[in-house]
């Protein structure tokens, strides 16, 4: 999964300049939470779906530009946060769907719990059936019901965090350098995936801000 991504064109149609370059914490926090909760409520409010549609594929195409860096700062477990996550997923899955098909394929032979199938990826999944996964989930958040597209992500973070643990432990002897960047990965998918459902709790009880 990368670390670092490129700074792609701005997000249309919402225009967020005005608010770029504010320095102080707490006014950025709460432009991030703002800036979430807003263009989560336009785009699901589109019945037609088209909204969805265009940002999903905007997304996929070009990322998120400086929004994303506001929400990136926010706290995992709120709304921003959680969105913030969820592009990082999309954008990772896009950038190398090769590599996330491997390892979501060895996670579900690995894994003995339902996390395969509430994600809903096929199996086994090839690289383009999970680039469509992860785009019906961001369709889930924008368009269904938000808690579960949430949980569906938090169970395919799981099983991709499995698949690049024994990935790891397979490359240990032979290539360690690479067996550590997928413990890195592993770590990094299994915070996620306590991040998204904790997230998905609180979306329930009315408290994901």
């Amino acid at each position: 999964m990368p670390e670092h991504f490129p700074r792609p064109v701005r997000l249309p149609p919402v225009s967020f300049d005005r608010v770029i370059g504010a320095h102080d914490p707490a006014e950025e926090t709460r432009i991030a939470h703002a800036t979430a909760s807003g263009l989560l409520a336009r785009v699901r409010a589109d019945d037609s779906g088209v909204s969805a549609e265009r940002l999903i594929a905007f997304t996929a195409e070009h990322g998120i530009d400086e929004i994303a860096e506001l929400w990136s700062k926010a706290p995992a477990r709120s709304l921003p946060g959680a969105l913030w996550e969820l592009y990082l997923l999309q954008l990772a899955i896009h950038t190398d769907a090769a590599t996330a098909a491997f390892l979501y394929e060895r996670g579900r032979a690995e894994l003995a719990t339902a996390d395969a199938a509430i994600a809903g990826a096929p199996a086994p999944a090839s690289p383009e059936e999970l680039v469509a996964l992860i785009d019906t989930i961001l369709r889930g958040v924008f368009r269904g019901d938000f808690a579960v597209a949430l949980e569906r992500a938090a169970a395919f973070c799981r099983v991709q965090a499995s698949g690049a643990t024994h990935a790891a432990d397979d490359y240990e002897l032979t290539e360690p350098n690479r067996a550590s960047d997928l413990t890195a990965r592993a770590l990094r998918l299994s915070t996620y995936a306590e991040d998204l459902a904790q997230s998905a709790a609180l979306w329930r009880r009315g408290a994901l801000v």
